[in-house]
Protein backbone atom coordinates (compact mmCIF):
# COMPACT_ATOMS: atom_id res chain seq x y z
CA UNK A 1 0.00 0.00 0.00
CA UNK A 2 2.83 2.37 0.86
CA UNK A 3 4.48 1.78 -2.52
CA UNK A 4 1.22 2.61 -4.26
CA UNK A 5 1.01 5.94 -2.48
CA UNK A 6 4.62 6.72 -3.31
CA UNK A 7 4.00 5.79 -6.93
CA UNK A 8 0.95 8.05 -7.14
CA UNK A 9 2.91 10.94 -5.65
CA UNK A 10 5.76 10.43 -8.15
CA UNK A 11 3.31 10.33 -11.05
CA UNK A 12 1.63 13.52 -9.84
CA UNK A 13 4.97 15.30 -9.50
CA UNK A 14 6.04 14.22 -12.98
CA UNK A 15 2.70 15.30 -14.41
CA UNK A 16 3.07 18.71 -12.75
CA UNK A 17 6.61 19.09 -14.09
CA UNK A 18 5.47 18.26 -17.62
CA UNK A 19 2.50 20.60 -17.38
CA UNK A 20 4.61 23.43 -15.95
CA UNK A 21 7.40 22.96 -18.49
CA UNK A 22 5.01 22.96 -21.43
CA UNK A 23 3.28 26.06 -20.09
CA UNK A 24 6.58 27.93 -19.80
CA UNK A 25 7.60 26.87 -23.30
CA UNK A 26 4.29 28.14 -24.71
CA UNK A 27 4.60 31.47 -22.85
CA UNK A 28 8.20 31.93 -23.97
CA UNK A 29 7.31 31.21 -27.59
CA UNK A 30 4.43 33.70 -27.49
CA UNK A 31 6.78 36.35 -26.11
CA UNK A 32 9.39 35.72 -28.80
CA UNK A 33 6.70 35.80 -31.48
CA UNK A 34 5.47 39.13 -30.10
CA UNK A 35 9.03 40.47 -30.30
CA UNK A 36 9.29 39.42 -33.95
CA UNK A 37 6.34 41.73 -34.71
CA UNK A 38 8.24 44.63 -33.17
CA UNK A 39 11.29 43.67 -35.21
CA UNK A 40 9.27 43.80 -38.45
CA UNK A 41 7.95 47.31 -37.73
CA UNK A 42 11.40 48.58 -36.71
CA UNK A 43 12.93 47.31 -39.96
CA UNK A 44 10.13 48.90 -41.97
CA UNK A 45 10.77 52.24 -40.30
CA UNK A 46 14.53 51.96 -40.82
CA UNK A 47 13.97 51.24 -44.53
CA UNK A 48 11.69 54.27 -45.01
CA UNK A 49 14.01 56.83 -43.43
CA UNK A 50 16.73 57.00 -46.18
CA UNK A 51 14.00 57.76 -48.75
CA UNK A 52 12.61 60.43 -46.45
CA UNK A 53 15.99 62.12 -46.05
CA UNK A 54 16.64 62.00 -49.82
CA UNK A 55 13.24 63.52 -50.49
CA UNK A 56 13.46 66.43 -48.07
CA UNK A 57 17.09 67.46 -48.36
CA UNK A 58 16.50 69.32 -51.63
CA UNK A 59 13.98 71.52 -49.84
CA UNK A 60 15.59 71.57 -46.41
CA UNK A 61 19.26 71.40 -47.34
CA UNK A 62 20.16 74.15 -44.90
CA UNK A 63 18.50 72.16 -42.08
CA UNK A 64 21.62 70.04 -42.00
CA UNK A 65 21.52 69.55 -38.24
CA UNK A 66 17.99 68.14 -38.32
CA UNK A 67 18.76 65.81 -41.23
CA UNK A 68 22.00 64.60 -39.67
CA UNK A 69 20.19 63.94 -36.40
CA UNK A 70 17.72 61.68 -38.19
CA UNK A 71 20.46 59.86 -40.11
CA UNK A 72 22.61 59.34 -37.02
CA UNK A 73 19.63 58.24 -34.93
CA UNK A 74 18.71 55.66 -37.55
CA UNK A 75 22.29 54.31 -37.63
CA UNK A 76 22.31 54.05 -33.84
CA UNK A 77 18.92 52.31 -33.85
CA UNK A 78 20.12 49.74 -36.40
CA UNK A 79 23.25 49.12 -34.33
CA UNK A 80 21.16 48.71 -31.17
CA UNK A 81 18.87 46.29 -32.99
CA UNK A 82 21.83 44.03 -33.70
CA UNK A 83 22.35 43.58 -29.94
CA UNK A 84 18.89 42.10 -29.41
CA UNK A 85 18.65 43.93 -26.07
CA UNK A 86 15.16 45.44 -25.63
CA UNK A 87 16.48 48.13 -23.25
CA UNK A 88 19.14 49.35 -25.71
CA UNK A 89 16.78 49.04 -28.67
CA UNK A 90 14.05 50.95 -26.87
CA UNK A 91 16.40 53.80 -25.94
CA UNK A 92 17.78 54.11 -29.49
CA UNK A 93 14.32 53.94 -31.06
CA UNK A 94 13.05 56.64 -28.70
CA UNK A 95 15.82 58.97 -29.90
CA UNK A 96 14.93 58.13 -33.51
CA UNK A 97 11.26 58.90 -32.87
CA UNK A 98 12.15 62.28 -31.40
CA UNK A 99 14.40 63.15 -34.35
CA UNK A 100 11.64 62.23 -36.83
CA UNK A 101 9.13 64.35 -34.95
CA UNK A 102 11.52 67.28 -35.06
CA UNK A 103 11.96 66.78 -38.81
CA UNK A 104 8.22 66.73 -39.42
CA UNK A 105 7.77 69.79 -37.20
CA UNK A 106 10.36 71.70 -39.24
CA UNK A 107 8.75 70.54 -42.50
CA UNK A 108 5.59 72.46 -41.56
CA UNK A 109 7.46 75.62 -42.58
CA UNK A 110 7.95 74.32 -46.15
CA UNK A 111 4.63 74.32 -48.04
CA UNK A 112 6.34 73.30 -51.30
CA UNK A 113 7.69 70.19 -49.60
CA UNK A 114 4.31 69.30 -48.15
CA UNK A 115 2.87 69.41 -51.68
CA UNK A 116 5.23 66.64 -52.85
CA UNK A 117 3.40 63.31 -52.92
CA UNK A 118 6.59 61.34 -52.20
CA UNK A 119 7.01 63.23 -48.92
CA UNK A 120 3.39 62.94 -47.84
CA UNK A 121 3.36 59.22 -48.67
CA UNK A 122 6.50 58.64 -46.63
CA UNK A 123 5.09 60.67 -43.76
CA UNK A 124 1.87 58.64 -43.82
CA UNK A 125 3.77 55.34 -43.99
CA UNK A 126 5.99 56.33 -41.08
CA UNK A 127 2.97 57.42 -39.04
CA UNK A 128 1.24 54.12 -39.77
CA UNK A 129 4.41 52.27 -38.80
CA UNK A 130 4.56 54.18 -35.51
CA UNK A 131 0.98 53.15 -34.75
CA UNK A 132 1.70 49.49 -35.54
CA UNK A 133 4.88 49.66 -33.49
CA UNK A 134 3.00 51.02 -30.49
CA UNK A 135 0.45 48.21 -30.76
CA UNK A 136 3.22 45.61 -31.10
CA UNK A 137 5.02 47.10 -28.12
CA UNK A 138 1.92 46.79 -25.94
CA UNK A 139 1.32 43.23 -27.12
CA UNK A 140 4.93 42.24 -26.43
CA UNK A 141 5.02 43.87 -23.00
CA UNK A 142 1.76 42.10 -22.08
CA UNK A 143 3.29 38.75 -22.97
CA UNK A 144 6.47 39.61 -21.06
CA UNK A 145 4.42 40.49 -17.99
CA UNK A 146 2.49 37.21 -18.09
CA UNK A 147 5.61 35.15 -18.74
CA UNK A 148 7.64 36.82 -16.00
CA UNK A 149 4.79 36.35 -13.52
CA UNK A 150 4.87 32.63 -14.24
CA UNK A 151 8.58 32.57 -13.48
CA UNK A 152 8.31 34.54 -10.26
CA UNK A 153 5.37 32.80 -8.60
CA UNK A 154 5.44 29.64 -6.51
CA UNK A 155 5.80 26.78 -7.10
CA UNK A 156 7.00 27.43 -10.68
CA UNK A 157 9.79 29.70 -9.47
CA UNK A 158 11.35 26.73 -7.67
CA UNK A 159 12.13 24.92 -10.93
CA UNK A 160 12.08 27.58 -13.70
CA UNK A 161 15.74 28.51 -13.25
CA UNK A 162 16.84 24.88 -13.19
CA UNK A 163 14.93 24.27 -16.43
CA UNK A 164 16.72 27.17 -18.13
CA UNK A 165 13.93 29.77 -18.16
CA UNK A 166 14.84 33.41 -17.55
CA UNK A 167 12.86 36.63 -17.47
CA UNK A 168 12.45 38.84 -20.55
CA UNK A 169 13.03 42.60 -20.52
CA UNK A 170 10.25 45.08 -21.32
CA UNK A 171 10.37 47.28 -24.41
CA UNK A 172 9.68 50.68 -22.90
CA UNK A 173 8.95 54.15 -24.20
CA UNK A 174 10.45 56.85 -22.01
CA UNK A 175 8.96 60.24 -21.19
CA UNK A 176 11.13 61.96 -23.80
CA UNK A 177 9.52 59.83 -26.50
CA UNK A 178 6.11 61.20 -25.56
CA UNK A 179 7.20 64.83 -25.37
CA UNK A 180 6.35 67.24 -28.17
CA UNK A 181 9.62 68.48 -29.75
CA UNK A 182 10.30 72.18 -29.34
CA UNK A 183 11.23 73.75 -32.69
CA UNK A 184 12.07 77.39 -33.33
CA UNK A 185 11.40 79.01 -36.70
CA UNK A 186 12.71 82.42 -35.72
CA UNK A 187 15.65 82.81 -38.13
CA UNK A 188 14.81 80.20 -40.74
CA UNK A 189 16.05 81.03 -44.26
CA UNK A 190 13.79 80.61 -47.31
CA UNK A 191 13.11 77.13 -48.67
CA UNK A 192 15.29 75.75 -51.44
CA UNK A 193 14.00 75.56 -54.98
CA UNK A 194 12.20 72.33 -55.97
CA UNK A 195 14.59 72.04 -58.89
CA UNK A 196 17.37 71.08 -56.50
CA UNK A 197 15.52 67.98 -55.34
CA UNK A 198 17.69 64.90 -55.88
CA UNK A 199 16.10 61.69 -57.14
CA UNK A 200 14.55 59.69 -54.32
CA UNK A 201 15.52 56.13 -53.69
CA UNK A 202 13.26 53.28 -54.75
CA UNK A 203 10.09 52.59 -52.79
CA UNK A 204 11.66 49.75 -50.89
CA UNK A 205 14.66 51.78 -49.68
CA UNK A 206 17.97 50.22 -48.74
CA UNK A 207 17.67 47.31 -46.38
CA UNK A 208 18.59 47.94 -42.78
CA UNK A 209 21.63 45.85 -41.82
CA UNK A 210 21.34 43.50 -38.92
CA UNK A 211 18.30 42.17 -37.19
CA UNK A 212 17.04 42.67 -33.71
CA UNK A 213 16.10 39.01 -33.51
CA UNK A 214 14.48 37.55 -30.42
CA UNK A 215 15.30 39.50 -27.25
CA UNK A 216 17.68 37.93 -24.78
CA UNK A 217 16.38 36.70 -21.48
CA UNK A 218 17.89 38.63 -18.61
Amino acid sequence: MGWVIVGVIVVLILAWLVFTYNGLIAARNRTQEAWSEIDVELKRRHDLIPNLVNTVQGYMGHERGTLEAVTNARANAVAAGATGDPAKIGQAENVLSQSLRSLFAVSENYPDLKAISAFTNLQENLTATEDKLEFSRRFYNGNVRDYNIKLQTLPTSLIAGALGFKAFGFFQADEGDRAVPQVSFGNMPPAASPGSLPPAAGPGGPPAPGSAGPPPQS
